[in-house]
């Protein structure tokens, strides 16, 4: 009769692991059912560069997620990124003189778009464009650039 016990406390501790990770893979993995049911709004972004840029990775106004990015495609117009990007309805603010930038977070470097609300009067609404963008900041080229600088001034 003990051993039963003990085979059931074992198992209940290893059923609890298993949900316990199961749990951490959804919340990390970014996957959860807040913006699949809310109501949502599409606005566009053209980036020289969404090095690190995922689908589903998140969108925020001063640190507060507002959205995900729905997908990300080559623009065969400008050569550009064309991320799309799914807002919650009740963000209704953007302006047209936003500024949509590539920002990474944490040291494992999850990259995400942060927008900087602007000023003017002008709200855009489903299917608008922000214009201005900043691209991702590629380490490897900084890294270039600050050697080749470093080597031209010791010549």
């Amino acid at each position: 009769m003990q051993i039963r016990t003990i085979e059931m406390t074992v198992g209940a501790f290893v059923l609890t692991g298993i949900l316990a990770l199961i749990f951490l893979a959804v919340q990390v993995s970014g996957v959860n059912g807040r913006h699949i049911h809310s109501d949502n709004y599409t606005l566009f972004a053209h980036f020289t560069n969404a090095s690190g840029l995922t689908e589903r990775a998140k969108v925020t106004i001063a640190g507060v997620s507002v959205g995900r990015i729905q997908s990300i495609s080559l623009d065969p117009i400008d050569n550009r990124a064309k991320v799309e990007m799914s807002i919650d309805k009740n963000v209704n603010f953007i302006t047209d003189d936003s500024i949509a930038s590539v920002q990474t977070a944490g040291i494992l470097g999850e990259k995400y778009i942060s927008i900087s609300v602007g000023g003017s009067p002008e709200i855009l609404v489903d299917g608008g464009e922000i214009i201005d963008t900043q691209p991702a900041l590629v380490l490897e080229d900084l890294i270039g650039k600050i050697l080749l600088s470093m080597s031209s001034k010791k010549e």
